[in-house]
């Protein structure tokens, strides 16, 4: 329906429930000049005459009493329609879908959840953990926390800390085979690789003379597919894992893991963000899971670390 045959929709359907275009105009803030001509066209567009017209009273005929009776109705649910999105558009209601990668939305996302479910009783959350790449607005979700370079996808990311990268081995597995003094010691060491579901393998960065260089030591022997696993292979004295250092925390606070070659290892420029399809209009159901989220995450002290500022305990000499 076009906007000027809804117009003079709306023109008639007040002036009858107001008994005239004087009053109607003060309802749809026109003057009686528009609305009676709104009127006009729209019994011109019939072909029918929906009112009886004199100097003091304005009546509808037959006719116009079967078609008021016939879009008053629809009007009015066009306007509870109206005053229900913009309810929804104040209050934090319905579903939100959150995507995150399986380690990190177990320590850092889950733990938010149970706090927003009971401030907002309206709304419904569900979590995917997945490592993969997904596709926000393709796959539907609401909001996806990720790790990793940043790109420019056209989403919104609110960065929320470095996600630096450190070498670790557990203290056992140290005791037995001894610390790597270098990168070049590495090869004769055992090793924990990550090799992604797409293929990719996730490179051990080194700084050499004021730059960055790829080694892939020749003691890898062990690939995994999860990093969380490669950080559980450590613990368990498998040998050396590069892990995010957020992940790592426990264990070095524990002194079951120590930190490797922090002073030669490159921790790398990943960041983790919170990603949403758009800034403006951002749903309440969405914007309060965000906000919620980036609280929760910027306030965590391991997602602030870094390792040139690791105490000297944690670090293997």
């Amino acid at each position: 329906m076009s906007a000027p045959k809804l117009q003079r929709l709306v023109a008639f359907v007040e002036s009858a429930a107001n008994g005239g275009f004087s009053a109607a105009a003060r309802r749809l803030d026109l003057t009686p000049a528009a609305v009676s001509k709104s009127v006009q066209r729209l019994e011109d567009e019939l072909g029918l005459r929906l009112f009886k017209r004199s100097t003091r009273q304005l009546r509808l005929t037959p006719e116009g009493e079967r078609f008021l009776a016939q879009v008053a109705p629809g009007l009015r649910q066009l306007d509870e329609a109206v005053a229900e999105m913009a309810q929804d558009a104040s209050l934090p209601r319905g579903r939100v879908r959150i995507s995150a990668p399986p380690g990190f939305g177990r320590r850092y996302v889950l733990p938010c959840l149970p706090s927003l479910a009971a401030q907002h009783p309206q709304l419904d959350i569900e979590l995917s953990l997945e490592n993969r790449k997904v596709d926000l607005i393709g796959e539907g979700f609401d909001i996806g926390v990720r790790g990793g370079t940043l790109e420019d996808s056209g989403l919104v990311a609110r960065r929320v800390a470095r996600l630096p990268l450190v070498l670790v081995a557990s203290s056992t597995y140290l005791h037995r085979h001894g610390a790597p003094p270098s990168a070049d010691a590495l090869s004769s060491h055992q090793c924990i690789g990550i090799r992604l579901d797409g293929g990719a393998e996730i490179p051990w960065r080194f700084r050499r003379g004021g730059r960055s260089h790829d080694l892939r030591p020749r003691g890898v022997r062990l690939w995994l597919s999860d990093p969380e696993a490669a950080l559980d292979l450590a613990l368990a004295h498998g040998g050396i894992a590069q892990v995010g250092l957020h992940h790592a925390m426990p264990g070095l606070r524990s002194g079951r893991l120590k930190a490797l070659l922090i002073n030669e290892h490159d921790p790398g420029d990943r960041e983790i963000a919170v990603h949403y399809a758009h800034r403006q209009y951002l749903a309440p159901r969405v914007r309060v899971v965000v906000d919620a989220l980036l609280d929760a995450l910027a306030g965590h002290d391991d997602l602030q670390a870094a390792p040139g500022q690791l105490p000297g305990a944690w670090v293997a000499g």
